[in-house]
C-alpha cells in the first residue's frame, strides 16, 4: 500500500474514533439534580433566588398546566410554589408582573401577629398583659371592669367580647360590650389595635418598628395603606413568599432569628377553647370543627380537607393566601381578585379546597 494512502487511512481512523467518543461524551446521561435537602435563603437585597424544577422533585409535569389555567382562570394574579426555600413555580397572570404590587387584604393579620410576637420577644409588651396598661382606659367605651378584661392574646385570638356587627371602625365609640373576653369568637378588626399597643410600647411608628424589626431584615418590599378604617399591606409576590419562607423556617432568616419559634409555636396553634382553627390571627387545618367570619356557628370537620393536616394560612378578602405546610417543605402563595366573584369572602372560600385539589395533582 502506498505511503499516502496508509496515511490516509490513518487519517479516517483517527477521526472516526474521533466523533465516536464525542457523541459517546454527549450521550452519557448527566447526574440528575439532587434535590434541595437543605433550607434556602434568597439574598436580603438582591432579586436572585435559586430555583428547583417539578421534574427535580419528582413531581406531575402534567399537573403543572392545568394548575396554571385554573389559576389564570380564577383571576389570580401571582402564583409561588416554594420548596425548601427554592422556586419551583411563579406565575404572573391576568395582566400581574414580578413587580406588581397587590394588597395583602386579612391575610396581612398575620404580620402584625408575628411584629406583636417580636416586640414580645424584646421584652416590650406581654401579651397577657391587658390592652389598656399600654393605651390607657377608655380605648373602649366598655365599662372599666369589662375593657380591664381584654388582654393583648384575646385581640390576636379574636375573642376580645368586642361587638362585631358594628363595622372596621375602631375608636371607642364603636367599640361596644357584646361579651365577657374569653367567652366568644368572632372575626373583627379591632386586632388592628395591636399595632398601636405596639408602637405605644416602642416609642415608635407602628411602619418603623414593622420595617426595621421584620421586613427590612428579610428583604421585604411594600408600605401599609390605610384605607378608611383598615390598614392593609401591600407588595409584590415575591415579597409575601419571603414572609412565609421565614415563618416556615421557624422564625429565621439565616441564622437571625427574626421572631422566636415559641412564639410562632403559640401563633400557628389552637389559641382559646372556641374556635379550634384559629391561632393568632392564623388559620389552623386539621381540625375537627371551625368558625367562619360573621357566623356564631361551629362547623364539623377540618378546614380545608384537600389540604395537609399540619398546613397553616394566612387568608384574605378576595383570596388573598399564603399556605405553609411544613411535612411536605413548601410555602404557597397566591395573590389576585375574587376567585369566585358569586361568592366572596373575608377567609376561607370553596376556592381553598379546589386549588388543593389542584396543588395535589402536581406534587403527589
Amino acid at each position: 500500500m502506498k505511503p499516502t494512502v496508509m496515511k490516509t487511512l490513518q487519517i479516517c481512523i483517527i477521526i472516526i474514533f474521533g466523533l465516536f467518543f464525542c457523541c459517546s461524551s454527549n450521550d452519557t446521561p448527566k447526574d440528575p439534580e439532587p434535590t434541595p435537602t437543605a433550607l434556602y435563603f434568597p439574598p436580603v437585597n438582591s432579586n436572585t433566588w435559586e430555583t428547583t424544577s417539578v421534574t427535580n422533585l419528582g413531581w406531575s409535569e402534567s399537573a403543572l398546566q392545568p394548575l396554571l389555567d385554573y389559576l389564570e382562570e380564577k383571576n389570580t394574579k401571582g402564583f409561588m410554589i416554594l420548596y425548601n426555600g427554592r422556586i419551583v413555580v411563579e406565575s404572573y397572570l391576568n395582566g400581574h408582573t414580578n413587580t406588581s404590587l397587590w394588597y395583602w387584604a386579612s391575610a396581612g393579620k398575620i404580620l402584625t401577629s408575628t411584629v406583636s410576637g417580636i416586640a414580645q420577644d424584646e421584652g416590650l409588651i406581654n401579651l397577657d398583659d391587658k390592652v389598656s396598661d399600654y393605651l390607657g382606659t377608655g380605648w373602649t367605651s366598655e365599662s372599666l371592669d369589662k375593657e380591664n378584661l381584654i388582654t393583648c392574646k384575646n385581640l390576636l385570638s379574636m375573642n376580645s367580647g368586642l361587638d362585631d356587627s358594628l363595622g372596621d371602625d375602631v375608636s371607642p365609640a364603636n367599640l361596644q360590650y357584646k361579651a365577657d373576653a374569653g367567652t366568644r369568637w368572632a372575626y373583627h378588626n379591632v386586632y388592628v389595635k395591636m399595632q398601636d399597643v405596639v408602637a405605644a410600647a416602642s416609642n415608635q411608628t407602628w411602619n418603623n418598628y414593622f420595617n426595621t424589626t421584620l421586613r427590612d431584615k428579610i428583604g421585604m418590599s411594600g408600605n401599609w395603606v390605610n384605607l378608611n378604617d383598615l390598614s392593609v399591606y401591600w407588595s409584590n409576590t415575591r415579597s409575601m413568599a419571603r414572609f412565609g419562607l421565614m415563618i416556615y423556617a421557624k422564625g429565621k432568616w439565616n441564622d437571625t432569628q427574626i421572631v422566636s419559634e415559641s412564639f410562632l409555636n403559640e401563633a400557628t396553634n389552637t389559641s382559646q377553647n372556641i374556635n379550634q382553627s384559629y391561632g393568632y390571627l392564623w388559620w389552623l387545618n386539621g381540625k375537627s370543627s371551625y368558625h367562619l367570619p360573621g357566623l356564631q356557628l361551629e362547623f364539623n370537620g377540618t378546614l380545608i380537607p384537600n389540604a395537609p393536616a399540619d398546613m397553616y394560612a394566612a387568608l384574605g378578602k378576595n383570596d388573598q393566601k399564603i399556605y405553609i405546610v411544613p411535612s411536605k417543605k413548601l410555602v404557597i402563595v397566591r395573590m389576585g381578585d375574587v376567585a369566585n366573584p358569586d361568592n366572596p369572602t373575608f377567609a376561607l372560600s370553596g376556592f381553598d379546597n379546589e386549588l388543593w385539589g389542584k396543588i395535589n395533582l402536581l406534587i403527589n
